[in-house]
């Protein structure tokens, strides 16, 4: 009897960890975009707010030394689902990065919010944190969070430089969510 009853309970528990297991399955988003920062120009979506003085002489925005160490911008960057500035807005990339490394690399710590404005995740928003090391062909930031249907959300950003003009970058990204439930 004894051994019955514990042969009974083996099989519950084995039973419960395989739903638990199956339930813990998520759905993962898959979202595929393109970011627009432009940090020059008269119509600039990144503005350079804080940072070591440009140069003794005062040179304008295009010139490299704004991406010192040290370098603070706020973002409000298109997001569009084609490379073409003109395709459809998805939604806009606003917050802030830096200019991260003392070395010869451009690496930047990122803090942003990909808002969507259209589409099945109008109102919906997905938060990414972390360092991007922008001179590497493909680059890996974590998600950490996000709103509407991926509230709590976490999974991982990857991006690729599209196409660059000076310092106005087209960047892909391609995010996996896998949502909070």
């Amino acid at each position: 009897m004894a051994y019955t009853s514990k042969l009974l309970c083996f099989v519950l528990v084995a039973f419960l960890v395989a739903s638990a297991s199956e339930a813990r399955k998520r759905n993962q988003t898959h979202i595929q975009f393109y970011m627009h920062d432009t940090p020059g120009g008269p119509n600039a979506s990144a503005v350079r707010v804080a940072g070591q003085p440009i140069n003794a002489t005062g040179s304008n925005n295009t010139d490299a030394s704004m991406f010192g160490f040290g370098s603070i911008y706020v973002m409000d960057n298109s997001l569009t689902a084609t490379p073409d500035i003109n395709s459809t807005l998805i939604g806009r990339a606003q917050g802030l990065y830096a200019m991260a490394s003392q070395e010869n690399e451009l690496s930047l710590h990122m803090t942003l919010t990909y808002n969507f404005v259209s589409g099945i995740y109008n109102g919906s928003s997905v938060s990414v944190v972390g360092r991007n090391p922008a001179m590497n062909e493909v680059r890996e930031m974590p998600v950490v969070g996000g709103t509407g249907v991926f509230r709590l959300a976490r999974g991982f950003a990857l991006a690729k430089t599209h196409s660059m003009n000076q310092w106005d970058a087209i960047i892909g990204y391609n995010v996996t969510i896998i949502p909070y439930y």
